[in-house]
């Protein structure tokens, strides 16, 4: 989805009478100017090194015994138990019983608040009589939702990909009333002024214009959908990886749990690069002075 060329530049035109020229660098296109900036970053990798450092630190720490390793087992420890959990042939299963429950409940509640959202951010009608109650339900924690749940759809699939989806909806929705409210007046008065109205307005000015703000809500929705599955799966799961920190806290183990926490860690870093590629396509046009996600 994108807006109308020419409508940008009616727009760019009105917008130039009413302000003041930017500051530029001769001969330096904004685009370049934006590869330049983030071509002269930082090294790729470089977020590797505090984890790196950590993880050195507390694997020497404990071969040092200057932490409990029952409390605090080093990583190579931590890696092992991995190991063993493959060659079981339990940790495939487990990373796809969540994955797929955090893509289900995502999916349900990123689809619903798309729809909201848009509903309420395009019509003031609804905008009057939905916004009260989404506000007070986005205020209850995420916990307070499992009694009622389990009473409703009892422990099997349903109720845990139904939490998920409570978690994911409020960014998205946030997202997509925040970037309609948003939208630039002059341009939804130069649309007026060719003749677009109500669905054509929304479809080709509001929802392009407020795509950046519904995509950071998207990476928001899908980061506290990994949340929320955890919650999920310590009240009442046989598989994923909410169980497994389950079963390491029942059994005592550390090494289990932070095998957990860092698998969480790594799917969720990996989803989000994925959104985030996602969005760098969907909104190639920007041209903004941050370099990357």
């Amino acid at each position: 989805m994108s807006a109308d060329p020419e409508l940008i530049a009616s727009v760019l035109t009105v917008g130039a009478s009413r302000q003041d020229a930017a500051p530029s660098v001769p001969g330096a296109p904004a685009s370049a100017r934006g590869r330049r900036r983030r071509a002269g970053g930082l090294p790729p990798g470089t977020g590797l090194l505090l984890p790196v450092a950590v993880l050195l630190l507390v694997e020497l720490a404990a071969r040092a015994g200057w932490i409990t390793p029952q409390l605090l087992p080093p990583p190579s420890e931590v890696a092992q138990t991995l190991l063993d959990l493959l060659r079981q042939g339990v940790l495939t299963g487990h990373i796809l019983a969540s994955t797929g429950r955090v893509l289900a409940g995502f999916a349900l509640g990123a689809g619903l608040a798309l729809g909201f959202g848009a509903l309420t951010g395009l019509s003031r009608t609804a905008d009057a009589l939905l916004t009260p109650s989404f506000q007070a339900l986005r205020a209850i924690p995420s916990l307070a939702w499992v009694p009622l749940l389990l009473l409703w759809l009892g422990i099997d699939e349903a109720s845990k990909i139904v939490l998920i989806a409570i978690g994911a909806f409020f960014p998205v929705y946030m997202g997509t009333v925040s970037g309609i409210a948003h939208v630039d007046r002059k341009l939804v008065e130069v649309a007026r002024l060719r003749g677009f109205g109500g669905l054509t307005l929304a479809r080709r000015v509001l929802l392009p214009a407020a795509m950046p703000s519904l995509m950071t809500g998207l990476r928001n929705g899908l980061s506290l959908a990994w949340m929320f599955m955890v919650a999920a799966e310590l009240i009442a799961a046989s598989r994923g990886l909410g169980y497994l920190l389950t079963d390491g806290r029942e059994t005592s183990r550390a090494d289990l749990v932070l095998a957990a926490i860092a698998l969480l860690a790594v799917l969720g870093k990996l989803s989000d690069s994925l959104m985030a590629t996602v969005e760098r396509r969907v909104l190639h046009w920007r041209d903004t002075f941050g370099g990357g996600a």
